[in-house]
C-alpha cells in the first residue's frame, strides 16, 4: 500500500519517515490505560473506564454535561445513581463502591458527589487552560517557555441576547487588553515571537461570528452582516492598536457561507485590506471545503495580503449528519474518516501549494496528517512566516513538543473561562478522546506504526436506497444556501405582482358568481390587499351538497390507486411552486419566511402521507376459516364539510382535504376569511390536478351563515373543524341535533386548541431551554394552537432563567415578514390586535408585566409580551389568548409543576426541559398531553413522525398526520360468507 502510494504522491516517502520520528517521540507506552488502575487518580479512571466501556462512556458524559446545572451535593448524588446505576451500563467495581449509598443527601452520598465533581473538575483542567486570566496567564508562560504559541478561546453560554452579544465583545476586548499588557513582560522567544526576521503578533485571539449578533441567521444576509461588521470593526481596529492578532473559528455548516462572505467583504475594506494578522478556519470534514479554499485563495490574489487559513478537520460531524437527516438534505460531511483525511492531506497540498497568497495553519493530532504538511513545506521550501502548525490544549501535548523540535512554529488552540459554562467544550474533547476512530486512542492502544503512518483509504459507502412505496418527508428549503434565498425574493417579487385579483367559489367544477365579496388584507400592511374573495351563501350551500350527493357514488367506486395518485399530483405540483406558496402564505397572514415554507411542506407532506395510507388501509384484512370467509374493509361516509383556520392555511386544509378525498367521500372546503387566497391556491391546484367534478367544491363565506348551513344540513356526513374551543363545541352540538331527513349521526373531528405549557427544570441546559422557549412562545406571533403559552420554572433556576428570557425575548425583531431579519410578525388582524391588547391590560392587574415590546406603528402587531408572579388559577394562566403572550411561573419542586402543567382544561401539547432521567420518565407517565416534547421547541409537528392533536377539550379525534388519521373518514364493514354447499368447502391453494 505505502509503496503504491509512494508513486502516487510525491510526498510519501517522506510523510513516512518524518511520521516515524514524530511517533517514536509521541507514543506512550503500549496499555498505559491498563496499567496501575489502582494507583491512577480518579480523573484518569474515568477516563480509562470510558475507553473500554462505550455504555458506561456515553453515560457519563451526560452527566458530566448536565453537572454544571446541579446546585447541590444531593441532587449531584442523586444524577449519578440516575446516570450510572443502569441496566445497560456495566459499572466497574470502584464505582460500584462509590454509589453503594441508599439517600443521596446522606453522608455516603455527599461523599461520591465530591468524589465526581472533583475529578471532573480535574479532568476539565487538563483541556481548559485555566478559569481566569491568572490562571491563564500561567499556562501561556508555561507553554511559551516550552517555545509554543497560543490563540485563546473565550468559553461561555450561547449567545441567544443582544444583552450577551455586547457583553461577548466587551470579554474579547477586556482579554485583549489584559493579554497584552502581560505580553509586555514576556522575554523574547525567536521560535514563535519571529519568522525571517519580522516579528509577530505575541496575542492571538479566536472569535466566533455568532457571538456578535444574537440573531445571526443566513437569511438575513444583509442584517447579520451589518450587525457583526459594526462589532467586528470594533475589536479588529482595537487588536491593531494592542499589536494581536484576530482569528475567526468556523462553527457548524448552517454558518459557514455566511462567516465568509462577511470576513471576504470586511477585509476588503480600505481599513482592514492590508491587515495580515487575521484568520480564517477552514473543516475538511465538509464536502465543500475544497471549492471554498480555492475561493479564498482566488480572493487572495485579488486582495494582495495574505490572510492565515487555519485547517481542521471538525468538531460537529454528529450534528452536522443529524440535522440533514431530519431535514431531509443532503448530508454535507464527508460519511467516511478516512475520506476526511483524505480531504485533508488534499487541502494541505492546496494551501501550502498557495503560500504566497496565503498563510497556512495546519491543525490536527494526526502524526500522520501533520507529517504530510512537513513534508510539503520541506519540498516546497516554504518560508517560516507562512506555515504554522497547531493542536488543542491538553491533547497531543508530545506532538507539539516533537513538531517545534523540528523547527516548526507551534500553535496551541487554548480555550479558557469558568469550568461550568466551559462543559459543552470538555464533552467534545472527551468524544474526541475516547472516539475509537479518534488518533489518539489508537496512539496509545495497540495500533502498529505503519497503520498509523499509512495513507488515508476512503471508501465510498453507498447511501441506503429510500424504501420503495414508502412514504418520505418533504424536504424544506435551506436558506443557508444562497439559491433558497434567491428563490425566495423571486417569489415574493411574483406574487406581489399577482395580488388583487378576484377569487370565486367552486361549484359543480364551475367558479361561480356571488354578489357579496370581502377583501383579504396583509396583516402588516393593511393598505396592501391580497385578493378579492367572493363569499357564498346559503344557497350556494344547498348547490354544493346537492353536486357532491350527485358525485359521490362515482368517486365512491373510483379505484383507491387513482384517488392516491391524484394527491400524489397535487403533492408534486405544491413542490414545483414551493416558493411561490410560501410567498402567499407570508404576505396573507403575516407568517415569517422559514414558517411559511414549513407550512408548504407540511401541506405537501399531508399529501402524499394520506395517500400512502389510503393504500395500506385498502388492503383490509382477511380471517378465514374452513368453510366460511370474513373480510374486513372500509367505505366512504359521504360527504365531508371541511371548516379550515387561518394560521396554517395550506397545511391544515389540505390535510383534511386531502383525508377526506381519498378515503372517497365528496369534501367541502369552507375556509376562514382571513385565508381564503390561500384555501383558493389549494383549489386550483386540485383542479389542474384533475379533481373530478362534484367532489371538491371551494365555498368561502361567513361561519354565522355558510359554515352554520353546511354543519347543519342533513345530507352531511362528517365535518372537520380546527380552531378555537367555543366554536369546536358549538359544532359538536350542532352536529348531535338529528335534522328531519338525517339517516345517520354526524362524525365530527375537531382540534380546538390548548394552553400549552413548558417545565424548565434545575438540570436543564439552560441555552436550549431558553431559546426553545422563546420560539415555542413567540414564533408566528405565538398565533398556532401549539405555542407556549405558559412556562414553568422550577425555584433553583427561576431568576436565571427570567433574566436570560427578557433579553432573549428583548432581542427579537418585531417587523413585516417579509423582511428577512423579522421573527415576530403581526397578529392575523384588527380584531385579534385589539382583544390581545386588552388581555394585556387586563393581565397587568393580576400579575406583573415583565416585558411589552415596542411595535411598528402600521400593521396589526402586539409585541411579544412576558408575564410573572402569575397565579396559576388566573385567567392569565387559564384562557386561550392565541398571541405573543407568556404567562411565567416558579414551581418549590417537579410534582409540583407538574400539577400547575396539568392544571387546565386542555391537553394539547407540553414540553420539558431537563437532563434528570427521572423527571423524563414521570413526564412521559405523567403530563397530560397529546404531543409532549422534551428537550426541543413544542411547535413544529411533522407528519407521520409527530402526528398530532390533543385530548380534554383540546379536542376529538385522531392525531392529524397519524396511522389513524384516515380512519375516521370511513365506515368500516365485516361481511362473512358461508362457503359450504351440501358439506362441502373449497380447500385454500398451497
Amino acid at each position: 500500500m505505502v509503496a503504491s502510494a509512494v508513486q502516487s504522491n510525491p510526498y510519501e516517502a517522506a510523510t513516512q519517515d518524518i511520521g516515524r520520528r514524530l511517533l517514536k517521540a509521541t507514543r506512550t507506552q503500549k496499555n498505559f490505560f491498563a496499567q496501575m488502575r489502582d494507583q491512577m487518580r480518579w480523573e484518569d479512571r474515568m477516563l480509562a473506564w470510558t475507553m473500554e466501556n462505550p455504555g458506561l462512556r456515553v453515560q457519563l458524559f451526560r452527566l458530566i454535561d448536565c453537572l454544571p446545572s446541579l446546585g447541590s451535593k444531593a441532587e449531584i448524588a442523586d444524577h449519578l445513581r440516575e446516570y450510572l446505576v443502569d441496566e445497560s451500563v456495566e459499572l466497574p467495581e470502584a464505582l460500584k463502591g462509590l454509589l453503594s449509598f441508599t439517600q443521596p443527601d446522606s453522608l455516603p452520598g455527599q461523599i461520591a458527589a465530591t468524589t465526581f465533581t472533583t475529578a471532573v473538575s480535574a479532568l476539565a483542567r487538563k483541556y481548559i487552560a485555566g478559569e481566569n486570566l491568572s490562571q491563564v496567564l500561567k499556562t501561556i508562560e508555561r507553554l511559551r517557555g516550552q517555545k509554543l504559541a497560543f490563540t485563546m478561546d473565550l468559553l461561555g453560554e450561547a449567545v441567544i441576547s443582544e444583552a450577551e452579544a455586547q457583553n461577548y465583545l466587551q470579554r474579547y476586548l477586556d482579554t485583549l487588553e489584559a493579554l497584552a499588557q502581560a505580553a509586555q513582560s514576556w522575554s523574547k522567544v525567536p521560535a514563535i515571537d519571529q519568522a525571517e526576521g519580522e516579528d509577530l503578533p505575541r496575542v492571538q485571539l479566536s472569535v466566533k461570528l455568532s457571538a456578535f449578533y444574537s440573531q445571526f441567521d443566513p437569511l438575513d444576509t444583509a442584517g447579520s452582516q451589518r450587525q457583526v461588521c459594526d462589532r467586528l470593526r470594533i475589536l479588529l481596529r482595537r487588536a491593531k492598536d494592542l499589536g494581536a492578532a484576530i482569528h475567526v473559528d468556523m462553527e457548524q455548516y448552517l454558518y459557514k457561507d455566511l462567516t465568509n462572505e462577511i470576513l471576504q467583504d470586511l477585509l476588503m475594506e480600505e481599513e482592514f485590506r492590508q491587515r495580515e494578522d487575521i484568520g480564517v478556519t477552514l473543516q475538511a470534514y465538509l464536502q465543500e471545503s475544497e471549492a471554498d479554499l480555492r475561493r479564498w485563495i482566488d480572493w487572495a490574489k485579488q486582495r494582495g495580503t495574505p490572510v492565515t487559513v487555519r485547517l481542521i478537520k471538525g468538531a460537529y460531524w454528529d450534528q452536522e449528519t443529524i440535522r440533514a437527516l431530519q431535514h431531509q438534505w443532503p448530508v454535507p460531511v464527508f460519511q467516511d474518516k478516512a475520506a476526511t483525511d483524505a480531504n485533508f492531506e488534499r487541502l494541505t497540498q492546496l494551501l501550502l501549494e498557495n503560500h504566497e497568497v496565503l498563510n497556512a495553519a495546519i491543525g490536527s493530532h494526526n502524526v500522520r496528517s501533520q507529517a504530510h504538511a512537513i513534508a510539503i513545506a520541506q519540498a516546497l521550501n516554504i518560508p517560516p512566516r507562512r506555515l504554522e502548525l497547531q493542536v488543542l490544549y491538553g491533547m497531543a501535548d508530545k506532538l507539539a513538543l516533537a513538531q517545534a523540535q523540528e523547527g516548526f512554529r507551534v500553535r496551541v488552540y487554548t480555550p479558557y473561562g469558568e469550568l461550568i459554562p466551559g462543559m459543552a467544550y470538555l464533552i467534545r474533547r472527551l468524544l474526541e478522546n475516547t472516539a475509537n476512530s479518534s488518533f489518539l486512542v489508537q496512539s496509545v492502544g495497540e495500533a502498529s506504526e505503519a497503520t498509523l503512518l499509512a495513507p488515508p483509504q476512503p471508501h465510498s459507502p453507498a447511501p441506503p436506497p429510500a424504501p420503495q412505496g414508502e412514504f418520505q418527508n418533504a424536504p424544506p428549503q435551506d436558506y443557508s444556501q444562497r439559491r433558497a434565498r434567491d428563490l425566495a425574493q423571486q417569489a415574493l417579487k411574483s406574487v406581489r405582482q399577482q395580488l388583487g385579483q378576484t377569487y370565486r367559489p367552486l361549484i359543480n367544477g364551475q367558479w361561480i358568481e356571488t354578489a357579496e365579496h370581502i377583501h383579504s388584507e396583509n396583516p402588516a400592511n393593511p393598505e396592501e390587499i391580497i385578493g378579492r374573495i367572493q363569499l357564498g351563501g346559503v344557497s350556494d350551500v344547498d348547490t354544493a351538497i346537492a353536486a357532491a350527493r350527485s358525485a359521490f357514488p362515482a368517486w365512491k367506486r373510483t379505484p383507491v390507486g387513482d384517488r392516491a395518485a391524484l394527491l400524489r399530483r397535487v403533492a408534486d405540483l405544491m413542490e414545483a411552486r414551493q416558493a411561490d406558496l410560501a410567498a402567499w402564505i407570508l404576505l396573507e397572514t403575516g407568517k415569517p419566511l422559514r414558517e411559511s415554507d414549513a407550512d408548504v411542506v407540511e401541506a405537501i407532506d399531508f399529501c402524499r402521507y394520506y395517500a400512502h395510507q389510503m393504500e395500506q388501509i385498502h388492503r383490509g384484512q382477511a380471517y378465514d376459516l374452513p368453510g366460511e370467509t370474513n373480510r374486513y374493509h372500509y367505505q366512504p361516509r359521504g360527504i365531508a364539510v371541511v371548516l379550515s383556520p387561518w394560521n396554517f392555511p395550506l397545511a391544515i386544509p389540505t390535510g383534511m382535504v386531502m383525508a377526506a378525498l381519498v378515503s372517497g367521500n365528496c369534501t367541502i372546503l369552507k375556509p376562514s376569511q382571513q385565508s381564503a387566497v390561500i384555501a383558493a391556491k389549494l383549489t386550483e391546484l386540485l383542479v389542474e390536478a384533475g379533481v373530478p367534478q362534484g367532489v371538491f367544491q371551494f365555498l368561502p363565506g361567513r361561519g354565522s351563515e355558510v359554515g352554520s348551513a353546511l354543519v347543519q344540513n342533513p345530507h352531511v356526513h362528517l365535518i372537520t373543524f380546527t380552531g378555537s374551543q367555543e366554536v369546536g363545541c358549538q359544532i359538536y352540538a350542532q352536529a348531535a341535533q338529528l335534522q328531519p331527513d338525517q339517516r345517520h349521526l354526524k362524525r365530527v373531528i375537531a382540534e380546538m386548541g390548548g394552553k400549552n405549557a413548558i417545565i424548565v427544570d434545575e438540570s436543564a441546559d439552560l441555552d436550549q431551554a431558553v431559546q426553545g422557549v422563546v420560539e415555542s412562545a413567540f414564533g408566528y406571533s405565538g398565533q398556532k394552537c401549539s405555542a407556549c403559552s405558559r412556562v414553568i420554572v422550577l425555584a433553583p433556576i427561576y431568576d436565571r432563567f427570567l433574566e436570560r428570557l427578557i433579553e432573549a425575548t428583548r432581542s427579537l425583531v418585531v417587523g413585516p415578514p417579509d423582511h428577512p431579519d423579522t421573527l415576530v410578525g403581526p397578529v392575523i388582524d384588527a380584531a385579534a390586535q385589539a382583544r390581545l391588547q386588552a388581555v394585556i391590560a387586563a393581565g397587568s392587574a393580576e400579575a406583573t408585566l415583565a416585558l411589552a415590546m415596542e411595535t411598528p406603528a402600521r400593521g396589526y402587531y402586539v409585541g411579544p409580551t412576558l408575564f410573572t408572579g402569575v397565579d396559576p388559577s388566573s385567567v392569565l394562566a387559564q384562557q386561550e389568548f392565541f398571541g405573543p403572550i407568556l404567562a411565567v411561573m416558579q414551581a418549590q419542586n417537579f410534582a409540583a409543576a407538574l400539577e400547575i402543567a396539568n392544571g387546565t382544561r386542555f391537553a394539547l401539547t407540553g414540553g420539558l426541559y431537563s437532563r434528570s432521567p427521572s423527571h423524563i420518565a414521570q413526564a412521559q407517565a405523567e403530563f397530560e398531553v397529546g404531543n409532549l416534547y422534551i428537550n426541543r421547541s413544542i411547535t413544529g409537528a411533522i407528519v407521520n413522525r409527530q402526528p398530532f392533536g390533543g385530548f380534554k377539550l383540546s379536542g376529538v379525534g385522531s392525531k392529524a398526520g397519524g396511522p389513524d388519521y384516515v380512519l375516521q373518514f370511513l365506515e368500516p364493514r365485516t361481511i362473512t360468507e358461508n362457503v359450504q354447499r351440501q358439506g362441502f368447502a373449497p380447500l385454500e391453494s398451497d
